[in-house]
Protein backbone atom coordinates (compact mmCIF):
# COMPACT_ATOMS: atom_id res chain seq x y z
CA UNK A 1 0.00 0.00 0.00
CA UNK A 2 1.49 2.96 -0.87
CA UNK A 3 -0.90 5.86 -0.34
CA UNK A 4 -3.05 6.52 3.07
CA UNK A 5 -6.17 7.14 1.02
CA UNK A 6 -6.32 3.49 0.43
CA UNK A 7 -7.01 2.68 3.97
CA UNK A 8 -10.55 2.06 4.38
CA UNK A 9 -10.79 0.64 8.28
CA UNK A 10 -9.24 -2.48 7.31
CA UNK A 11 -7.31 -3.60 11.04
CA UNK A 12 -4.55 -5.57 8.60
CA UNK A 13 -4.09 -2.63 6.68
CA UNK A 14 -3.50 -0.23 9.78
CA UNK A 15 -1.31 -2.75 10.89
CA UNK A 16 1.38 -3.15 7.69
CA UNK A 17 1.54 0.88 7.50
CA UNK A 18 3.10 0.72 10.97
CA UNK A 19 4.77 -2.16 11.75
CA UNK A 20 2.61 -4.26 13.88
CA UNK A 21 2.22 -7.87 13.97
CA UNK A 22 -0.56 -9.56 15.53
CA UNK A 23 -0.55 -12.18 18.60
CA UNK A 24 2.66 -12.20 19.26
CA UNK A 25 3.82 -15.21 20.95
CA UNK A 26 5.34 -15.40 24.35
CA UNK A 27 4.85 -12.03 25.16
CA UNK A 28 2.17 -12.02 28.07
CA UNK A 29 3.87 -9.66 30.67
CA UNK A 30 2.00 -7.81 32.59
CA UNK A 31 3.53 -4.73 32.70
CA UNK A 32 2.02 -1.71 34.42
CA UNK A 33 -1.47 -3.18 32.75
CA UNK A 34 -4.40 -1.84 34.80
CA UNK A 35 -7.26 -2.91 32.65
CA UNK A 36 -10.41 0.76 32.45
CA UNK A 37 -14.24 -0.38 33.64
CA UNK A 38 -15.75 0.15 29.99
CA UNK A 39 -18.21 2.85 31.60
CA UNK A 40 -15.23 5.08 31.12
CA UNK A 41 -15.79 4.63 27.49
CA UNK A 42 -19.34 5.27 27.49
CA UNK A 43 -18.79 8.65 29.68
CA UNK A 44 -16.48 9.78 27.31
CA UNK A 45 -18.49 9.32 24.42
CA UNK A 46 -21.40 11.48 26.54
CA UNK A 47 -19.12 14.14 26.84
CA UNK A 48 -16.83 14.27 23.36
CA UNK A 49 -17.74 14.35 19.91
CA UNK A 50 -14.86 12.03 18.94
CA UNK A 51 -13.42 10.98 15.81
CA UNK A 52 -15.25 8.24 13.74
CA UNK A 53 -11.69 6.54 13.85
CA UNK A 54 -10.32 5.91 16.93
CA UNK A 55 -6.71 4.92 17.56
CA UNK A 56 -6.84 2.77 21.00
CA UNK A 57 -2.72 2.55 21.61
CA UNK A 58 -2.44 0.50 24.84
CA UNK A 59 -6.30 -1.28 24.05
CA UNK A 60 -5.18 -4.40 26.65
CA UNK A 61 -7.77 -6.68 26.27
CA UNK A 62 -10.40 -4.35 24.91
CA UNK A 63 -12.28 -3.15 27.21
CA UNK A 64 -12.66 0.45 25.75
CA UNK A 65 -12.09 -0.45 22.71
CA UNK A 66 -15.34 -3.06 22.46
CA UNK A 67 -17.13 0.35 23.48
CA UNK A 68 -16.32 2.42 21.16
CA UNK A 69 -17.37 -0.08 18.16
CA UNK A 70 -20.41 -0.81 19.62
CA UNK A 71 -20.64 2.64 19.22
CA UNK A 72 -19.97 2.87 15.54
CA UNK A 73 -16.25 4.19 15.49
CA UNK A 74 -13.51 2.41 13.33
CA UNK A 75 -10.89 1.34 16.00
CA UNK A 76 -7.43 0.47 15.76
CA UNK A 77 -6.33 -1.34 18.70
CA UNK A 78 -3.01 -2.16 19.51
CA UNK A 79 -0.57 -2.39 22.74
CA UNK A 80 2.53 -3.49 23.11
CA UNK A 81 1.93 -6.60 24.52
CA UNK A 82 0.01 -9.54 23.09
CA UNK A 83 -3.26 -9.57 25.50
CA UNK A 84 -5.34 -11.96 22.78
CA UNK A 85 -6.94 -8.47 21.63
CA UNK A 86 -5.86 -5.90 18.71
CA UNK A 87 -2.56 -5.62 17.32
CA UNK A 88 1.17 -5.51 18.97
CA UNK A 89 2.83 -2.60 18.21
CA UNK A 90 5.33 -0.06 20.45
CA UNK A 91 2.88 3.15 20.60
CA UNK A 92 5.94 5.22 21.65
CA UNK A 93 8.15 4.35 18.20
CA UNK A 94 5.08 4.34 15.92
CA UNK A 95 4.61 6.77 13.18
CA UNK A 96 1.41 8.45 11.72
CA UNK A 97 -1.73 6.83 12.06
CA UNK A 98 -2.73 4.64 9.04
CA UNK A 99 -5.10 7.71 7.51
CA UNK A 100 -5.72 11.61 8.60
CA UNK A 101 -8.51 12.37 11.10
CA UNK A 102 -7.93 9.38 13.41
CA UNK A 103 -8.31 10.58 17.97
CA UNK A 104 -6.03 8.70 19.67
CA UNK A 105 -8.02 7.81 23.14
CA UNK A 106 -6.51 5.48 26.13
CA UNK A 107 -5.78 4.50 29.51
CA UNK A 108 -1.88 4.52 29.15
CA UNK A 109 0.33 3.14 31.27
CA UNK A 110 0.98 5.42 34.29
CA UNK A 111 4.74 5.20 34.13
CA UNK A 112 4.83 6.58 30.73
CA UNK A 113 1.58 8.30 30.63
CA UNK A 114 3.71 11.61 29.35
CA UNK A 115 5.47 10.04 27.18
CA UNK A 116 1.89 9.14 25.55
CA UNK A 117 0.37 12.22 25.84
CA UNK A 118 3.63 14.08 23.92
CA UNK A 119 3.50 11.41 20.95
CA UNK A 120 0.18 11.43 20.42
CA UNK A 121 0.35 14.93 20.22
CA UNK A 122 3.10 15.13 18.17
CA UNK A 123 1.89 12.56 15.91
CA UNK A 124 -2.05 13.93 14.88
CA UNK A 125 -2.96 16.84 12.76
CA UNK A 126 -3.81 19.94 13.97
CA UNK A 127 -7.64 20.01 15.27
CA UNK A 128 -7.48 16.06 16.40
CA UNK A 129 -8.08 14.66 19.96
CA UNK A 130 -6.16 12.76 22.36
CA UNK A 131 -8.20 11.33 25.55
CA UNK A 132 -6.25 9.93 27.86
CA UNK A 133 -7.63 8.63 31.10
CA UNK A 134 -5.26 8.81 34.07
CA UNK A 135 -5.04 9.62 37.68
CA UNK A 136 -6.37 12.82 38.93
CA UNK A 137 -2.47 13.22 40.70
CA UNK A 138 -1.22 13.62 37.04
CA UNK A 139 -2.16 17.30 37.04
CA UNK A 140 0.70 17.27 39.97
CA UNK A 141 4.54 17.29 38.83
CA UNK A 142 7.42 20.00 37.30
CA UNK A 143 7.94 17.95 34.19
CA UNK A 144 4.08 17.85 33.64
CA UNK A 145 3.81 21.43 34.37
CA UNK A 146 6.21 22.18 31.26
CA UNK A 147 3.67 20.16 29.12
CA UNK A 148 0.67 21.73 30.59
CA UNK A 149 2.20 25.00 29.93
CA UNK A 150 2.94 24.23 26.22
CA UNK A 151 0.05 22.17 25.57
CA UNK A 152 -2.62 22.57 27.92
CA UNK A 153 -5.02 20.00 28.18
CA UNK A 154 -8.63 21.68 26.94
CA UNK A 155 -11.02 19.52 29.38
CA UNK A 156 -10.32 17.65 32.06
CA UNK A 157 -13.14 15.75 32.87
CA UNK A 158 -12.85 14.20 37.05
CA UNK A 159 -15.15 11.98 38.11
CA UNK A 160 -17.20 12.42 41.03
CA UNK A 161 -17.88 8.57 41.23
CA UNK A 162 -15.16 6.32 41.51
CA UNK A 163 -14.41 4.15 38.39
CA UNK A 164 -12.35 1.32 38.26
CA UNK A 165 -9.21 0.03 36.94
CA UNK A 166 -8.31 -3.74 37.65
CA UNK A 167 -4.43 -4.79 37.50
CA UNK A 168 -4.25 -7.14 34.94
CA UNK A 169 -7.93 -7.35 34.20
CA UNK A 170 -9.15 -9.23 36.94
CA UNK A 171 -12.50 -7.04 37.77
CA UNK A 172 -13.35 -9.88 40.07
CA UNK A 173 -10.72 -8.54 42.77
CA UNK A 174 -11.62 -5.26 42.40
CA UNK A 175 -15.57 -5.37 42.85
CA UNK A 176 -14.91 -3.00 45.46
CA UNK A 177 -14.89 0.92 45.57
CA UNK A 178 -11.80 2.17 44.58
CA UNK A 179 -9.90 4.16 46.25
CA UNK A 180 -8.18 6.61 43.37
CA UNK A 181 -9.59 9.14 41.47
CA UNK A 182 -9.41 9.26 37.33
CA UNK A 183 -10.56 12.07 35.26
CA UNK A 184 -10.56 11.83 31.53
CA UNK A 185 -7.62 14.53 30.25
CA UNK A 186 -8.62 15.75 26.57
CA UNK A 187 -6.23 17.42 24.90
CA UNK A 188 -6.72 19.13 21.28
CA UNK A 189 -3.55 19.84 19.01
CA UNK A 190 -3.15 23.55 18.62
CA UNK A 191 -5.22 24.46 21.35
CA UNK A 192 -3.83 27.23 23.30
CA UNK A 193 -6.48 28.70 25.81
CA UNK A 194 -7.30 27.95 29.52
CA UNK A 195 -7.68 24.51 31.18
CA UNK A 196 -11.69 23.76 31.35
CA UNK A 197 -12.21 21.48 34.73
CA UNK A 198 -15.37 19.47 34.98
CA UNK A 199 -17.14 16.90 36.29
CA UNK A 200 -18.50 13.29 35.17
CA UNK A 201 -20.24 10.65 36.75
Amino acid sequence: MNSNKDWTGNSRSAHAILGARNYAQNERETNDYYATEPKAATLLMELEDLSPLIWECACGEGHLAKEFEKAGHKVYATDLIDRGYGYVTDFLSAKAPPVPGFDIVTNPPYSKAQEFVEHALEILENGRKVAMFLKIQFLEGKARRKLFDSQPPKVIYVSTGRLKCAMNGDFERYAKSNAICYAWFIWEKGYKGDTIIRWMN
